[in-house]
């Protein structure tokens, strides 16, 4: 094994009061990472650039090395759950939300509390594609827990604006609590029509989830209702830049796809399903995904890896900085802990970061710099992994397309 490149989700924030000025990196017992600080090199990058708060995808593929594009996280996650994407279909990735109504438009819970379980979305789904009804064919999907996947099949544009209150601006991401239709971005009668289709596939599966029994039972639970259809990224295909000799660790949908578009073969297990709170579910899945790490790099043969933690970006979007910090200090404990062992005898190059950045006291992506660790064995000097020290490194400013760069 050559090189192992890690995404934290969400892991750059900012100074936290409820942290006494720390941001969670900064203020998690981190012995292991600070030691594959203390053999490298620190830095920091802008996915992008300075000023855009990407969106995962788009900062995933920058950090893959891929010149900047508009998001394609429909196709990605499409691709990522085992969907057929023919020349023509639209995809978009979902999410099923909550709203108060469709005349004031006002969204609670992009993501209806995150306490919709995935079989609670299975039923949902299936009373959509039931019962909506529109001029064209369509496929929709749950995938896990509040997400899911739409297909329109045919010949659709995808210049179109998204639904979701957070990607107004496809490929950026900016906090907003109301909801607007699509609208066409252009006057080409086909992206008027595809907007249209859309916006009725969103009015007809309202009133079907408004009404229906899990979201009466989840009323009678004081839970938030999944009464609405958020869409973003209406995409249908992307080549990627190749990654031979790779393989990824990924266990959502758009990693997955994209792992896939970059020709990695994928090792992924099935994400925990909801059976307590939230976050108890969060912490099973991030256990489990470090645990199966751990499994797949003592036995497979690829020379490089992409792993990918998906958990610590919640903590960012809910505003809770401890729980960010705890889910830090578990991937220290747990899994660098065992990296730093199994990466030095071989001297296995590391490369740390993350893909956007994701402060809890924004609630929301912004365009912080991200911090950069870089193991090559080649240093010997006490350091810590933190967005404060990487602004000191000695790799000093990168974007995302160089990163990668670092272990040619």
């Amino acid at each position: 094994m050559k090189s192992i490149f890690i995404i934290i989700d969400g892991l750059g924030d900012l100074a936290c009061k409820e942290l006494k000025g720390k941001t969670p990196l900064e203020s998690a017992k981190k012995p292991n990472l600070n030691y594959l600080a203390s053999h490298g090199k620190l830095g920091y990058v802008y996915p992008i650039n300075e000023t855009t708060a990407p969106e995962s995808d788009t900062a995933i593929l920058a950090l893959l090395g891929n010149k900047f594009f508009s998001s394609y996280r429909g196709y990605l996650e499409a691709l990522g759950s085992n969907l057929k994407i023919d020349r023509g279909d639209l995809a978009f990735r979902v999410n099923f939300a909550t709203i108060d109504n469709l005349q004031n438009k006002k969204v609670i819970d992009r993501r209806a509390g995150r306490t919709l379980t995935s079989k609670e979305a299975r039923k949902l789904a299936d009373a959509i594609n039931k019962n909506v009804k529109l001029p064209c064919k369509f496929i929709f999907k749950n995938t896990i827990q509040h997400r899911g996947i739409l297909v329109l099949k045919g010949g659709f544009s995808d210049n179109i604006t998204n639904t979701d209150s957070a990607y107004h601006t496809p490929g950026t991401a900016k906090l907003n609590d109301k909801f607007k239709f699509s609208i066409p971005l252009d006057e080409d009668t086909n992206t008027k029509y595809t907007a249209n289709i859309l916006n009725e596939f969103i009015e007809q599966s309202h009133r079907i989830l408004e009404n229906h029994e899990v979201n009466k039972k989840r009323k009678k639970r004081k839970l938030l209702p999944a009464n609405i259809i958020l869409t973003r990224d209406a995409s249908n295909g992307i080549e990627l830049k190749k990654f031979e000799n790779w393989a990824g660790i990924a266990y959502m949908p758009l990693e997955i796809g994209i792992c896939r578009t970059s020709w990695m073969k994928v090792y992924s297990f099935k994400y925990p399903e909801m059976k307590k709170s939230v976050y108890e579910n969060l912490f099973d899945g991030l256990s489990r995904a470090i645990e199966f790490s751990i499994k797949t790099l003592k036995k497979a043969k690829e020379e490089n890896f992409y792993i990918h933690f998906k958990e610590t970006d919640v903590p960012g979007h809910d505003g809770k900085p401890f729980a960010k910090k705890k889910m830090i200090e578990l991937l220290d404990g747990k899994f660098f802990s065992f990296l730093k062992k199994f990466a030095e005898k071989e001297k296995i190059k590391i490369i740390v970061t993350g893909d956007h950045s994701t402060p809890c006291s924004l609630k929301s992506h912004s365009s912080d710099a991200l911090p950069l660790l870089f193991c090559d064995w080649q240093e010997q000097e006490k350091k810590e992994f933190s967005e404060k020290e990487s602004k000191k490194g000695k790799l000093g400013k990168l974007y995302g397309n160089e990163v990668l760069g670092l272990i040619d």
